[in-house]
């Protein structure tokens, strides 16, 4: 059994939760973030492509993983959000980026004066296979520019925060990693463990 809940106190999970990814640049900034604030472990998993709302695809993985794991997961969801588009590409940026690049992606707001945009994260976390997932979502907003920065993660060249000059790609990592979509939705899951109080047995 992943969870058993102990009374009087928190739930108490059987092993470090799993936090699902094969990207390294993303786990990188997850474990900058997170410290040793929470017990996890990084694993990839192929699961299915989703549509969707992006809470409701984020939810669906998690509950795929955590049966697949056993055990409790953390999946993420990210999106960019085009203001003009009515919030497309959104969950499916991954597929524009690889399609057409910073510049296609630049090129779809060409015909549009507003260019703002944001940054959503959607982690989801499922205790285990039957739980139902909680959601955390974090959001920062900005604008799409024209490339800029180390072209090494994503579509980070071409959003720039509000309040900054520099885009996702060109600012320090410890900065980035205070202001990100990613630092948001992590602080609520770390409040979350906190108050929740989980427990985690070792040796098992």
């Amino acid at each position: 059994m992943a969870a058993t809940r102990v009374a009087n106190s928190g739930m108490v999970l059987s092993r470090p939760v799993t936090f699902v990814t094969g990207n390294a640049k993303k786990l990188e900034e997850v474990k900058a973030i997170l410290g040793h604030s929470i017990p996890f472990q990084s694993l990839k998993l192929d699961l299915p492509e989703l549509q969707g709302e992006p809470e409701d695809i984020s939810k669906e993985k998690a509950r795929l993983a955590a049966k697949e794991v056993n055990g409790p997961v953390l999946v993420e969801d990210t999106c960019l959000c085009f203001n003009a588009l009515k919030d497309l590409p959104g969950p499916y940026i991954k597929w524009f980026l690889q399609k057409i690049g910073h510049e296609g992606l630049n090129n779809m707001l060409m015909a549009y004066e507003d260019k703002s945009a944001y940054a959503l994260c959607v982690f989801s976390l499922a205790l285990g296979a039957d739980a139902e997932p909680i959601t955390f979502l974090g959001k920062t907003p900005g604008k799409i520019v024209p490339a800029r920065g180390p072209m090494d993660f994503g579509w980070d060249p071409i959003f720039q925060p509000d309040g900054y000059d520099q885009t996702y790609a060109e600012m320090p990592k410890g900065e980035k990693n205070k202001i990100s979509h990613r630092f948001r939705a992590l602080s609520l899951v770390k409040s979350h463990f906190a108050e929740a109080k989980y427990t985690f047995q070792t040796g098992l």
